[in-house]
């Protein structure tokens, strides 16, 4: 507790899920938190985030909005930022050979060109860090494992992969820390879309604890990525999946 006083960073997608409770557990950590959402509110029917975040309404697709917003962020932490978390995420169900394009960009753009687009912008600032800055991506078990219909989405983590780890390469003498968590299969909003009982099944039966995760775990590890003890952690992705990626069979 506290190992993240005087730090200051940005949450995208924080409304509810994996977001909210990362940008929860950052805040009781001690860090001032920045959630940017479309709704820049908790969703309806939550409870409210914790003493140290702040809603921000924005959409990260507009770059300009983008900047102008962390400029503005940064300017209140003397020039710096220290932590960028791009969890705003989209999916798509549906067979491949039936994905309209349209979705497939959706897809694409939300999961790996605006989180491109958000470490861009931050990065004036990230550099400038004196804990040295840190991003956060947030990948997915459908980065190294195949699901159907959700081919869109595992390619886009597939790339949230590479994005991790060329910044991490790029950044490293800027003054930057780049890494990835891969959740498993926890509650969440955009799990629920996807999965019936079949799916559920199949699921848990895939981990080797038979339960899905509570999200607050996914908060304390990046909490631990971005406090003093990650500054030599740079181009790892951190599965947090109940032993799913170790089960053979």
């Amino acid at each position: 507790m506290g190992e993240l006083l005087g730090y200051a960073g940005i949450v995208t997608g924080g409304s509810s899920g994996i977001g909210l409770d990362v940008a929860n557990q950052l805040a009781l950590a001690g860090a001032t938190v920045y959630i940017i959402s479309r709704t820049g509110k908790v969703k309806e029917g939550l409870p409210d985030s914790e003493p140290g975040t702040i809603h921000i309404k924005g959409d990260i697709s507009n770059q300009a909005e983008m900047k102008k917003i962390i400029e503005e962020l940064a300017e209140k932490h003397d020039g710096h930022l220290d932590f960028l978390v791009n969890n705003a995420g989209a999916t798509y169900k549906a067979r491949a050979e039936e994905v309209p394009e349209e979705a497939f960009d959706h897809v694409l753009d939300t999961n790996v060109k605006y989180a491109f687009m958000m470490s861009q912008a931050a990065y004036p600032y990230l550099k400038k860090s004196p804990h040295k800055g840190r991003i956060i991506n947030i990948s997915s078990m459908s980065a190294h494992l195949g699901f159907s219909l959700v081919v869109p989405y595992c390619i886009s983590k597939s790339a949230v992969l590479g994005l991790t780890r060329g910044l991490a390469i790029e950044w490293a003498n800027d003054n930057i820390c780049v890494n990835s968590i891969a959740p498993g299969w926890f509650h969440s909003k955009m799990l629920d879309e996807v999965m019936d009982e079949k799916r559920r099944g199949q699921i848990l039966n895939r981990i080797p604890v038979h339960d899905f995760g509570d999200t607050k775990d996914l908060g304390a590890l990046a909490a631990f990525l971005i406090g003093p003890h990650g500054s030599y952690i740079n181009g790892q992705d951190y599965a947090v999946d109940g032993g799913a990626l170790a089960y053979g069979y």
